[in-house]
């Protein structure tokens, strides 16, 4: 049974509904990227925060799956698969993986501003600001703002470390340090990159560049596989 280990980015879920900010001109969801994803953001303006994830999940909470999300749970039932994701949506999870590490956070999840690891699920409901941890200490997105530390990376590199087979997905590979970790990977571990919009050559022998979106190039290639 052969170790694949999925890269996935914000492409991976565009085709369920999910906008990139990177799509709208550096804008996400009309805001400006450092107003709703960094803690200048949040000390200067939390209820603009809250406003902005509130309506996120309920976005979240419309969307489905798509056949990208669906082709790697049927891609489990046969083989040990990781995903190593960059969104912080749970459409992975709902397409049935199992194995999954958020880098950046999960959007139907709230933290503590006290302890980083007490960790809450609140699903897809809007949360009010103000909104308290059992130990009285304000909550806040269970999301990793730009210039944040993220905690998870270590655990992703050790993932990589023996993998068999790397799937990059919707990632532009411009956000560090995710887009380092494949590097991370065996030097014998072939590399497939799905990138319907990437344009310059790739100057790495064992990295196969699949120029089509993830819906349509996961199904195909796992059903080759199997």
């Amino acid at each position: 049974m052969k170790k694949i280990v999925i890269l996935s980015g914000a492409g991976m879920s565009a085709e369920s509904g999910i906008s990139t900010f990177r799509d709208t001109g550096g804008l996400w969801e009309g805001h400006d990227i450092m107003e709703v994803a960094s803690p200048e953001g949040w000390r200067k303006n939390p209820e603009l925060f809250t406003e902005f994830y509130n309506k996120r999940r309920l976005q979240l909470a419309e969307v489905e799956p798509n056949a990208g999300h669906r082709a790697l749970k049927i891609l489990e039932d046969q083989n040990e698969v990781f995903i190593i994701t960059q969104n912080v949506d749970d459409l992975h999870e709902r397409a049935g993986s199992t194995n999954i590490l958020h880098l950046h956070g999960e959007l139907t999840k709230m933290r503590s501003t006290y302890n980083e690891n007490s960790i809450i699920d609140i699903g897809y409901k809007a949360m009010p600001y103000g909104a308290l941890c059992d130990n009285g200490h304000l909550l806040r997105p269970h999301i990793v703002w730009f210039g944040e530390a993220v905690p998870m990376i270590e655990q992703a590199v050790e993932t990589l470390l023996d993998a068999d087979v790397l799937i990059i997905v919707g990632t532009s590979l411009e956000v560090y340090p995710a887009a380092g970790l494949m590097h991370y990977a065996p030097s014998n571990c072939p590399i497939y990159l799905i990138d319907p919009n990437r344009h310059e050559n790739i100057n790495n022998a064992r990295i196969e560049l699949i120029k089509v979106t993830a819906a349509k190039a996961l199904p195909k290639l796992i059903k080759n596989w199997l």
